[in-house]
Formats: structure tokens, C-alpha cells, sequence
């Protein structure tokens, strides 16, 4: 009698998806006959499926005027809702109906120079070892509650005191942020005079204090705190034109603009290709991190695989060897 008694209550408190369905296109369009003409159905069949919803939650959802319907504000908030449910059960289950049942899909939320940078770069290895794993990757910046969205994990940069702060989750530490300065082989050979074959050899702390320097703007005393940590007088610190992110960095600074700090796992590409050369072979370990964050909760199995790949990816270790001892 109990399981009946929950079941009787839980078909009381869910609409039903076909009355949701017509609410959520109609919501959108703000317009029962656009609905109507996407679902293909009468204008009079959707009119009586928001009428249905409306009674069964006793809101109204739509004002009507003379030219039509617009949404009421708990119309418009319940659409929100309702839109971003409807999406997460498409995905889902077509994600059963791809994969039957094996392996699965990973909506993440990532920091947009990682994700461009490291992560999808790497993206290739976990396809050859997990092929039946699919990655979403969306930008995401800022801590989220995960159930007002669709992510299933995220890929955060922050501070431990910024991962404790955000409710609800777990975090996996994947790497710290080492930064070191770097910059174009040209502007490292008007340094400091070398010798032949040497030009492209890290310099000194000092000599990098008269170089033009490129600040990131969310992070305004990264050159300070570098060259305090060096011991070098820098009176120019704090000058030098001002990016958002590492990889607006990394372009002026392939372009002879100036020396930037940038953490090299952000710029293999141009490491190995000789576009950007390490000028003064000084790494500074950052207060930030970066980080798995996923729901407070057991993973799925398709989410706990891809954190196990991920980390064995930022420590170094090959697709098939043991953890580093």
C-alpha cells in the first residue's frame, strides 16, 4: 500500500510530458500558433494542453491579450525550468539509444583556455582508450548549483578556499598553476647580450624587469608577486597592456608585445613549435588550481572512468600504465 500510495503521489505531482512539451514551445515562441506549427498539431490542441498544465498547478501561465498570448513571470521562470528538464531528458535518452546502455556522455562546464588548450588536445587519447565515451564541453567560469543545469562535472581554476566555498560538490585536484614567464625569441634576444648560439636561452630575473611586460587583468599583481619571489626590483611591475586570458596572452606575446606569465601546460603548442620561448627559466607556483568538480554523490561509472583518465592525463601517466608510485 505504501509503494501505491507514493506512486499515486508522484503521478499527481508530475504533468505530463506531452502537456510540458506543448508549454515549453509555446513558451518559447510566446505564441500558440507557432506552437502549433512545430509540433504540428491544432492551435485548439495546445490551447487545451497549457489550459490542462495550468489547472494542474493552479498558476496561470500565460496572459491573454488581444494579439495573443504573453507569458505571466511565473510563466516565464516555470518555462526556464521546464525547457532545461525537457533538454537533459533528450540528451539522456538518446544517449541510451546511441550507446545501449554501454558507456555514455559527459556534459561539462570547463574554463575556456583549458578546455581549448590542454584538455581537448588530449581528447583524441581518451576516444582510443574509452571509445565509448562522449565529452560535451560548454563554458562555464563561475561556480553553478549542478541542479539548476545539465553539467554533469565541471573544470574549474581556483583557490582551495574558492572549491570549499561551492556547495554541494566534490572536487578532484588535477594540477596546480605553475606560471613562468615567456615570451617571442626575438624580444629574448635583445635581453641581454649572449653568445653565439645562445640567444635563445632563459635570462635573469633582473634582466626581464626591462622588458615590456603583459599583465592579465584578473590577476593585476601576478609580475609583482613574481618578482618579489625572485628578489628583483621590478618598479615596472604593474605596467603593460592588460588580457583577460592566458590565451589573449599567449597571442600578444607570439607577437613580440611582451613577456607574459603563463602556465606552460596552457601553451605546449607554442613551446614546441618555437613561437614562444621560456625567458627566465623561474616557474612561480600560483594560488589557483585546477579542478573536477562534480556532484556531492557516487559518480556514475561513465563520469568516475573519465575522472580516472583525466587525472592519469595530469599526472603524466600513459593510457594503460599504473599511478605514478
Amino acid at each position: 500500500m505504501a509503494l501505491e500510495k507514493f506512486l499515486f503521489i508522484m503521478r499527481r505531482n508530475i504533468p505530463s510530458t506531452q502537456a510540458l512539451a506543448c508549454f515549453e514551445v509555446a513558451a518559447r515562441h510566446e505564441s500558440y500558433t507557432r506552437a502549433a506549427q512545430e509540433l504540428s498539431l491544432t492551435q485548439s490542441a495546445v490551447s487545451r494542453q497549457i489550459q490542462a498544465l495550468e489547472e494542474f498547478l493552479g498558476v496561470q501561465l500565460f496572459r491573454r491579450t488581444r494579439h495573443g498570448v504573453v507569458l505571466t513571470p511565473a510563466g516565464a521562470h516555470y518555462g526556464r525550468q521546464v525547457a532545461r528538464w525537457l533538454q537533459g531528458l533528450e540528451r539522456d535518452t538518446l544517449d541510451v539509444m546511441a550507446h545501449q546502455g554501454e558507456g555514455g556522455t559527459i556534459t561539462l562546464a570547463a574554463v575556456p583556455t583549458f578546455a581549448t588548450r590542454w584538455l581537448i588536445p588530449r581528447l583524441p587519447q581518451l576516444a582510443r582508450q574509452h571509445p565509448d565515451i562522449v565529452v560535451h564541453i560548454e563554458t562555464q567560469t563561475r561556480p553553478f548549483l549542478f541542479a539548476d543545469t545539465t553539467f554533469d562535472a565541471a573544470l574549474y581554476a581556483g583557490t582551495p578556499e574558492q572549491v570549499a566555498n561551492w556547495p554541494g560538490v566534490q572536487a578532484l585536484l588535477l594540477m596546480h598553476e605553475d606560471v613562468v614567464p615567456v615570451c617571442c625569441p626575438r624580444l629574448l634576444e635583445s635581453a641581454a647580450p649572449r653568445g653565439r648560439g645562445r640567444a635563445h636561452q632563459p635570462v635573469s630575473a633582473e634582466a626581464l624587469a626591462g622588458l615590456p611586460l603583459l599583465q592579465q587583468s584578473t590577476r593585476p599583481y601576478g609580475w609583482r608577486q613574481w618578482f618579489d619571489a625572485m628578489g628583483v626590483d621590478a618598479p615596472h611591475a604593474l605596467d603593460g597592456p592588460r588580457y583577460e586570458l592566458f590565451s589573449m596572452l599567449a597571442v600578444a606575446a607570439t607577437h613580440g608585445m611582451g613577456v607574459a606569465l603563463i602556465p606552460p601546460l596552457l601553451i605546449e603548442a607554442e613551446l614546441a613549435s618555437g613561437e614562444l620561448v621560456v625567458a627566465c627559466a623561474r616557474p612561480l607556483r600560483g594560488e589557483r588550481g585546477y579542478y573536477l568538480i562534480s556532484p556531492a554523490q557516487a559518480q556514475p561509472p561513465v563520469l568516475a572512468a573519465f575522472a580516472q583518465w583525466l587525472l592519469g592525463m595530469a599526472q603524466g601517466i600513459a593510457p594503460g600504465d599504473g599511478p605514478a608510485p
